[in-house]
């Protein structure tokens, strides 16, 4: 049996967390000022003072996120239901940490503090709720979940263990993204008016060869909760993206970015969704919609539009001009307006969640530049991060429910205080999926 954080933690790892607890700022999640500390500031702590951190899934993202989380603890264990990728992780951390095949072995006996998952996104929310009951603080990857109902599910396990979460969402952490929500806050282009989100084309491929799975990869562990199909490369890996089972194509791998940020400055949630697509009909192929558009209605009046054609990023419209943000960009008058009216800085924008229609008071986000670190500081704070559970639920929220949309091929009315399509059962059915037996996300 787990050990409640508090007694597992040493006595050197406790006195960390009161080192780190002195608050340097607030940030703003989903629109409400959360305090945190500063520990990528302080030195480096002796290895008997570092909290002890493994990660799940390696192919990728999971590497990189341990890379980054060795600045702040100790990397201990990897687990990976592919051998050579475990492996290869291991080798790439000078062989020290222990590794895993099962991720319920590695939360039993690894022994950590801190647990990153990077593996693809049907396994986020199962192996995110299994953590946090195991007394541990989590980075998730995003998208966070594969449906709502698993969002929501999350979201009360949150609750009830009052563990820290982090959701790999980093462009609320980028100064570009940060600047764009502090000048539509602060009415910069006046009443916003309507957004346009371009996410990018879906991959098409197919059809693949079924082979014999490879002897280094658990294919029936890899699958999860999913239905057992038969073997094919591109399946694994980088492209289960483009998989209806596994993932939402393009809607929640970059809408887990840009729908975020475009429903942050919107400060509202949707009522409405239309959504258009075209499916291929390949056998053994990519299965994500060819061709898509997106339009929400949002609760405060604001449109938004998202689409696979045109130049990635967010377009802020409003009555008084309009700001365009992506990775490498925020261009627009009012960003140039800047030289000579600088945004004031003697408050913080401040969100009342309860009041979804009440504008907030606008100022300067904290300027959180380090996603990682924004993570570590929460867990010595022990408050909500800058990609809290709840933001990233109804963020992702709002992905699934284009991708719902779409498949429906009708104009859906959302109710965001029940959670549910009151008026369509088709479009409720899909805000869950049917889960393979032992692997049930509960």
């Amino acid at each position: 049996m787990t050990k409640p954080h508090n007694q597992s933690l040493s006595a050197t790892r406790r006195r960390f967390l009161k080192s780190t607890s002195a608050l340097a700022g607030a940030a703003l999640i989903n629109g409400g000022i959360h305090s945190h500390v500063t520990a990528q500031n302080e030195k480096p702590k002796s290895p008997n003072e570092r909290l002890q951190v493994g990660a799940i899934g390696l192919r990728y993202q999971g590497t990189v996120i341990s890379v980054q989380a060795r600045q702040y603890a100790d990397v201990v264990a990897f687990c990976d239901a592919d051998q050579h990728v475990r492996e290869q992780a291991r080798s790439s951390f000078g062989s020290t940490p222990r590794i895993y095949e099962d991720y319920r072995d590695f939360l039993e006996k690894s022994n950590v503090d801190v647990v990153l998952i990077g593996t693809p996104d049907h396994w986020h929310v199962k192996m995110a709720a299994d953590a946090l009951r195991a007394g541990k603080d989590v980075y998730v990857e995003k998208p966070l979940s594969l449906t709502i109902e698993e969002g929501k599910f999350l979201r009360e396990v949150v609750k009830s263990t009052g563990r820290i979460l982090q959701v790999g969402s980093w462009q609320r952490s980028d100064n570009r993204f940060r600047l764009a929500i502090e000048m539509v806050r602060a009415g910069r282009i006046g009443k916003l008016q309507s957004v346009d989100v371009v996410l990018g084309k879906n991959k098409q491929g197919g059809p693949f060869k079924q082979v014999p799975v490879p002897n280094n990869l658990n294919w029936d562990l890899w699958q999860g909760q999913t239905p057992d199909m038969p073997y094919i490369q591109e399946r694994c890996h980088y492209t289960f993206r483009w998989w209806y089972a596994y993932s939402g194509g393009q809607m929640t791998d970059w809408g887990a970015h840009h729908l975020d940020i475009a429903q942050w400055g919107i400060n509202s949630h949707p009522v409405e969704i239309t959504g258009t697509a075209k499916y291929p009909t390949v056998e053994n192929g990519f299965d994500v919609a060819v061709d898509f558009h997106a339009t929400y209605k949002y609760a405060n009046g604001v449109t938004m539009n998202v689409a696979d054609n045109g130049r990635n990023g967010i377009m802020f419209n409003g009555s008084e001009g309009r700001i365009f943000v992506n990775r490498g960009t925020i261009a627009g008058k009012p960003v140039e307006d800047l030289e000579s009216n600088p945004l004031p800085r003697e408050d913080f924008a401040v969100y009342d969640y309860d009041n979804l229609e009440r504008p907030p008071r606008a100022g300067k986000l904290d300027a959180i530049t380090n996603h990682m670190g924004n993570f570590f500081d929460c867990i010595a704070a022990r408050r909500d991060p800058i990609s809290d559970v709840e933001s990233q639920h109804r963020s992702v929220t709002t992905c699934h429910l284009g991708n719902i949309a779409m498949r429906v091929g009708r104009t859906l009315k959302w109710d965001p205080e029940s959670e549910t399509f009151p008026d369509d059962a088709d479009a409720r059915d899909l805000m869950r999926r049917d889960q393979r037996d032992g692997y049930e996300v509960s």
